[in-house]
């Protein structure tokens, strides 16, 4: 998604950090694969929650797993997700903000899960 990448691009250029929380275990490859793997420092997925004994989405643990990673609050990050769970995650955990990424989902799924904003391209936010 062109929309995501630039999204991505400019919280770096930001000074933010970024991180990707999935529940697939395969993530770090797939970041390598897609050349993305250099924009995250910290990746959290299936094998590393599984390693840490963390309980998997709608639970925050992994997202708050992330957060610690990168030694920031999570009162202070944001969750940025497509999938209904993942936005419960966010929303159970108490993150500043859920973005909901609408990509098949629906709109209102997405708030009803406790997403803050729901937008259909996160080029929508720059």
């Amino acid at each position: 998604y062109p929309g995501s990448l630039k999204f991505i691009n400019a919280a770096l250029e930001q000074g933010l950090q970024v991180a990707v929380v999935s529940s697939s275990r395969n993530a770090p490859a797939v970041l390598i694969a897609s050349g993305l793997a250099h924009h995250f420092e910290v990746v959290v997925d299936g094998q590393v929650a599984a390693a840490a004994g963390l309980p998997g989405k709608p639970d925050p643990a992994t997202f708050a797993y992330a957060a610690s990673l990168l030694g920031v609050p999570t009162e202070e990050c944001i969750v940025v997700e497509d999938a209904v769970a993942g936005v419960q995650a966010g929303s159970r955990g108490h993150f500043h903000a859920v973005i909901g990424v609408d990509r098949g989902a629906g709109h209102q799924s997405l708030f009803d899960a406790g997403a803050t904003q729901v937008v259909d391209d996160l080029n929508e936010l720059l």
